[in-house]
């Protein structure tokens, strides 16, 4: 494969491409062969990160339950010991075990490896899968996957006989979430299974969060009678593992309607994301979920900071800062970016608690800025078995949240090649056009795009702008608090867009 070709595999701070055919149009670029070099060049990358010799070095290797998942853990390994790393196979694992592999030493397990490997795509259809790389500083940045692919594109394929060691490390991260509910919750009479008499249902769009099940819900006490879809299966054939998408969240939501649940849980392939579902089948996702989790942790940290991506709403921050007394920080999209700025933030004395992404990615400053969906989910049980012992329930929690009335993103191809300079001519026009709008006006401090507040009766909303991190698209969001502000804000913007012939609505 070509330099550049390899380059094509990079995705942010992930390596993706296409693993198996199936998909009209998409030409396999990641196989075996691509593995055994990746994992060749991740050796002489970690060699060099920890200043330790290769044959010193232990690497964690674990999937998600894509169909190619084996073949491209088989090719990793060798790359890996071909390289003289000792390598441990954690088999169908979840991303953010395959990161706590790095840090964690307690009572469940005391190996700790120098590097970890998640074999994974997260919700992209069943013919894609990646490379998420950690060590015990996290995951890497996009510098640092251009170095790895960099030095992939000059490796031969290696073979090695021997097999790796095998490892059952999610029975480890599975027990030390149950330890952390019990100690959380200090039950007076059922210490061990705190969640005894919640009925608990779980979704895991058979990716890699059945476990959860199994391993940390029944050993609390919970009933879990209804859980959905926890068999791997690679070709996902009941919806889309994804928390954002309607329709998984409409199966989750259904279940817990139709089994009279207490709550319900969903993850996505790789359980870095995840979602909820109260007893009544309201969604605790995007704001709503960012509006729980905040009220929890701000309980513990008054005043403290939350860092959100751009496109959380009016209302949120109002929550946040005017209900709950703390402060919102509403910065850019993309996972990484909303954790690297709340550590930047509490490295300069700005005490932040949580990270979180509309999207479902959260990550607290108490489990390593790891964005674990698992974890997440663990500290809303937490909070649902305690506001059960004083006859209270989770969503009060969030009942002074005001949400918009209407909500929408629309998206804008860029036709043009240089798309990141058109697109970024398009918001300095938008600038200098809102500026003359008497009833529009720029929000500040604003992170990402363009953010207009509109203020007009009909309107009563705001809208975002944005462009997209990786594609050539402009991204939308509009939301209004009144019927048919959306339309309004829309039609005054459409006016500004149409000046531009290389966008096309999508």
């Amino acid at each position: 494969m070509e330099q550049g070709e390899w380059y094509k595999l990079q995705n942010g701070s992930d390596i993706r491409g296409v693993a198996i055919e199936g998909v009209a149009d998409e030409t396999v670029n990641l196989t075996a062969e691509q593995a055994n070099a990746i994992g060749q060049a991740f050796a002489q990358w970690l060699s060099a990160k920890c200043a330790q010799p290769m044959s010193e070095l232990k690497v964690s290797i674990g999937r998600d339950s894509r169909l190619s998942g084996s073949s491209l853990a088989q090719g990793l390994a060798e790359g890996l010991m071909a390289s003289g790393v000792s390598v441990s196979d954690f088999g169908l694992a979840s991303t953010p075990a395959m990161f706590m592999s790095t840090v964690t030493q307690t009572k469940h397990h005391a190996e700790v490896y120098d590097g970890s490997v998640m074999i994974t795509a997260s919700h992209l259809p069943f013919n894609r899968n990646g490379f998420k790389f950690f060590t015990e500083q996290g995951g890497l940045d996009k510098n640092e996957i251009y170095q790895i692919l960099s030095f992939a594109s000059e490796c031969k394929t290696l073979r090695f006989e021997r097999s790796a060691n095998t490892v059952d490390f999610m029975a480890v991260y599975a027990a030390g979430l149950v330890d952390k509910v019990r100690e959380a919750i200090a039950h007076p009479t059922h210490y061990a299974q705190p969640l005894t008499g919640l009925k608990i249902i779980v979704d895991a769009g058979n990716g890699a969060g059945g476990f959860y099940v199994e391993r940390v819900l029944k050993p609390l006490g919970a009933d879990t009678s209804g859980s959905q879809f926890l068999e791997p299966d690679g070709r996902f054939p009941n919806h889309v593992p994804n928390p954002e998408d309607a329709t998984a969240m409409a199966s989750i939501r259904d279940a817990v309607l139709r089994h009279q649940a207490d709550f319900g849980i969903i993850f996505d392939t790789d359980v870095d994301r995840s979602a909820a579902v109260d007893e009544n089948g309201h969604e605790f996702n995007r704001n709503r979920l960012i509006a729980l989790i905040a009220a929890i942790l701000l309980k513990d940290y008054p005043g403290a900071t939350i860092v959100t991506d751009s496109v959380t709403s009016d209302g949120l921050s109002d929550f946040i800062e005017n209900h709950l007394q703390g402060r919102h920080h509403r910065f850019k999209r993309g996972y990484k970016n909303v954790i690297n700025e709340a550590i930047r933030l509490n490295q300069q004395g700005v005490f932040t608690p949580l990270a979180i992404e509309t999207s479902g990615h959260a990550a607290l400053k108490e489990n390593y800025f790891l964005d674990d969906g698992a974890y997440l989910v663990t500290k809303l049980l937490i909070e649902l078995a305690k506001a059960k012992l004083n006859q209270q329930t989770l969503t009060g929690l969030i009942q002074s949240l005001k949400e918009p009335v209407e909500a929408k993103e629309l998206r804008y191809a860029i036709t043009e090649v240089q798309f990141q300079a058109y697109g970024q001519m398009v918001l300095d026009s938008l600038s200098e056009y809102v500026a003359e709008q008497g009833d529009w006006q720029l929000v500040s401090p604003n992170y990402e795009g363009i953010r207009v507040k509109c203020s007009t009766e009909d309107e009563q909303g705001w809208f975002l702008l944005r462009l997209s991190l990786h594609d050539p698209v402009l991204a939308l969001n509009i939301e209004s608090e009144v019927v048919g502000g959306m339309a309004q804000i829309a039609k005054r913007l459409g006016v500004f867009l149409l000046a531009f012939d290389k966008l096309r609505l999508v």
